[in-house]
């Protein structure tokens, strides 16, 4: 049979792979500057772009999607067209996506500096940006299935399978949990509101791990894994398991976020027995890798890209065994809301995605220059400054999450709480510190790549258009009798058709009868919604991304009762678009705030924390006394509200200003009485009583001075700070 010649195109890996290492640098860059802030808190710069509330997304985004998502690209691009034996389908395609995805990341970037973001974690960028994520994650899909459907070799190698099963669910995710309202230019609220936000915003939150920064990655091992170490795949037919039970059952595991929460009972057990079914296919998948490294050994030793690709992959081993534990309740008990959760993620993040990505880097840019790499003991340095940085990183928060959660649940003798909150964020001061270190050493690792690749590029000649040849693709030839999934291999559409019900299923089982059932969210009378203001300060309140320090569920546990008041309930949600409920206690949680302490207080606590707690570590928010309230977007809101179902009287919105200005007044008389305001006034620059009413400030008090409120609450007790 005579060969067709044709050219691998080796310029848009190349750009990619540009964009892995820079903005790896900048995400990481990020999240050590976040990291510093948690016992330095003045490197906030009392600049509102550069507080924790906001770079924490911001640093989250930059890893995820541009710094593991051009990895993804930039392994795919290079595989699949080796793994297909043909060319990427569409060359200008190619140059779309990647320029539209570093445009996505840029406006990620700018957007969320600014403040503009939907309050969802890793789902924060506005709708403009949404729409356009969809269309370039289009784009790939037709460039992807383009190559797949010219291609030249019969069956598709199970790196690929990997790639149909992130494209189709990737953007089931991204569309469902995409639904949302605009009301301005830059601004919307979700289109599902309290419980039902929190489970379908979990269900994209926890398979955005799963199917972003997991199924890709493994896609990746699958196939630079062997070809480093020179070794076919351990096992062809434990990759068929690892596959479909892994793409099956991740999806049902959203719900271990929301264990103890308000989330109808049902809907958590579902999540946690599926998440401590999901080791098997996981570990399997890790076996699958590591096994594939028999006999060779003595290379890896040698080799700092497999060097590299074992640590990753035992890391995810790591996580994806302390990932379902986790889900089990009385472990998640301990676990929920303490930075424990941010050691078992960073050991994902840094050690399974961070060390895949430079291990393929440093195995593709010698193979595209045709050089050697410059120097392997300078990689070799790296693999063990990494390594190092990791568990510097990692122990540190594990054992500040062990404290955390003894301190929280901690009583005297005499049956009262042993610890006020602040103590507990005091007390692990130290290991924000370490954690810190761990993350500089692992930053200097991954510069000291970037000089090695920079080093070893300048000695080699590019090569752009990769000659290759293959026999043409036999679409027509006897098959005889084959393997089951030896069938599916051959009909990419049929594996693509099958991805999408196997990971369908268990959404439509959990999320469907949430929406449907109605007394899976039983209402509750009292439950009243927004003022005007109180609902401006809500979208201040998001803005700042203060839901990244503080919670708003009280879970059904003695120590947090005592502390917070009565727990929460389904019911009392039913307006908020989007839920607020949070992951993590770097402060209290927020739940009952409302009425807890004087507007005085709140007002003296946003100029400058310390001055109400000399220990805090909240930055100031001194831009919430200058701005004033955006009151021209208001019948807007209103007007938004209503289409979501919220029972404003028809015609509000030409009247809410009305009652806004007057509950404003009446905080701002309260602040004008108060003798401690008088004085930071008469001392603060920045601060004008006259006109307070108007003041962003004054919005976001009435809305902390409302959270719970419709609730009978427990006795209340003295709110305890950062």
């Amino acid at each position: 049979m005579q060969l067709e010649k044709f050219h691998y195109d080796n310029k848009i890996v190349k750009y990619f792979g540009y964009a892995t290492a820079i903005w790896g640098l900048v995400g990481m860059t990020v999240g050590l500057w976040v990291a510093i802030q948690f016992y330095l808190p003045a490197v906030s710069l009392n600049f509102p772009g550069t507080t924790f509330g906001r770079l924490r997304p911001i640093h989250t985004n930059a890893v995820i999607f541009a710094f593991v998502g051009n990895c993804m690209f930039t392994g795919i691009y290079y595989s699949l067209q080796r793994l297909t034996k043909a060319r990427m389908f569409n060359d200008k395609l190619s140059w779309i996506h990647f320029w539209g995805w570093q445009l996505i990341i840029v406006l990620a970037a700018v957007t969320l500096f600014f403040g503009f973001t939907t309050g969802k974690e890793y789902a924060e960028l506005e709708w403009p940006i949404d729409i356009l994520i969809t269309l370039i994650w289009v784009v790939f899909g037709i460039n992807m299935f383009g190559t797949i459907l010219k291609r030249r070799e019969k069956h598709l190698y199970v790196a690929i399978w990997f790639y149909i099963a992130t494209w189709i669910t990737v953007a089931m995710l991204h569309i469902v949990n995409s639904f949302e309202l605009p009301f301005s230019w830059m601004k919307s609220y979700s289109w599902y509101a309290g419980v039902q936000d929190a489970l379908v915003q979990w269900w994209y939150g926890h398979n955005a791990v799963a199917f972003f920064l997991t199924t890709p990655i493994l896609g990746l091992m699958y196939y630079f894994m062997p070809k480093a170490a020179n070794r076919p795949v351990y096992s062809y037919r434990l990759s068929i398991i690892h596959f479909w039970a892994l793409i099956f059952i991740y999806i049902w595991a959203g719900p271990h976020h929301l264990l103890y929460t308000a989330l109808p009972d049902w809907a958590q057990s579902l999540g946690m027995v599926f998440s401590v079914m999901l080791i098997a296919p996981s570990w399997g998948g890790m076996l699958n890798g590591l096994f594939t490294l028999r006999g060779a050994w003595d290379k890896v030793r040698e080799e700092p890209v497999l060097k590299f690709f074992v640590v990753a992959v035992t890391c995810y081993g790591m996580s994806t065994f302390e990932g379902p534990m986790m889900s089990i309740k009385s472990v998640n008990a301990i676990a929920h809301f303490t930075d424990w959760i941010i050691g078992h993620v960073h050991i994902g993040g840094l050690g399974w995605n961070g060390f895949m990505a430079f291990g393929m880097l440093y195995y593709l840019v010698p193979k595209l220059w045709n050089t050697e790499l410059h120097s392997k003991k300078l990689a070799t340095n790296h693999f063990w400054l990494g390594t190092i940085g990791i568990i510097i990183y990692a122990i540190p928060m594990y054992w500040a999450g062990f404290a955390q959660a003894d301190m929280w649940k901690t009583f005297t003798e005499e049956g009262q709480l042993k610890f006020t909150f602040l103590e507990t964020v005091t007390n692990i001061v130290p290991m924000y510190i370490t954690r810190s270190i761990g993350g500089l050493l692992y930053l200097t690792g991954a510069f000291m790549m970037v000089y090695n690749l920079v080093k070893t590029i300048n000695k080699g000649s590019f090569i752009g258009d990769e000659e290759a040849e293959a026999a043409p693709l036999e679409k027509h030839a006897s098959h005889g009798k084959e393997f089951w999934h030896s069938v599916i291999e051959r009909k990419p559409v049929l594996m693509l058709v099958l991805s999408l019900v196997v990971v369908a299923i268990g959404g439509l089982i959990e999320i469907v009868p949430t929406f449907l059932v109605k007394s899976n969210i039983p209402t509750i009378a009292s439950v009243k919604p927004y003022t005007p203001l109180e609902l401006q300060g809500r979208d201040i309140y998001v803005r700042e991304g203060c839901y990244v320090c503080h919670s708003q569920m009280v879970r059904p546990f003695r120590d947090e009762v005592v502390r917070y008041g009565e727990y929460s309930k389904a019911g009392e949600f039913v307006y908020d678009h989007p839920f607020q409920w949070g992951s993590k206690r770097t402060g209290p949680d927020l739940a009952r705030e409302g009425g807890k302490n004087p507007d005085a207080w709140h007002f003296m606590h946003m100029w400058d924390p310390r001055q109400v707690q000399e220990k805090s570590i909240m930055p100031r928010y001194p831009w919430l006394f200058k701005n004033d309230i955006n009151t021209a977007i208001t019948p807007a809101k209103i007007r938004a509200m209503q289409t979501l179902g919220v029972p404003y009287a028809k015609g509000y919105d030409q009247i809410a200003n009305d009652d806004l200005q007057k509950q404003a007044k009446m905080i701002a008389e309260t602040l004008r009485k108060d003798d401690k305001v008088k004085q930071l006034a008469a001392v603060s620059e920045g601060v004008d009583l006259q006109n307070i009413e108007n003041k962003e400030i004054v919005a976001l008090i009435s809305y902390l001075q409302r959270i719970g409120k419709d609730i009978k609450s427990a006795p209340k007790t003295e709110t305890e700070n950062k």
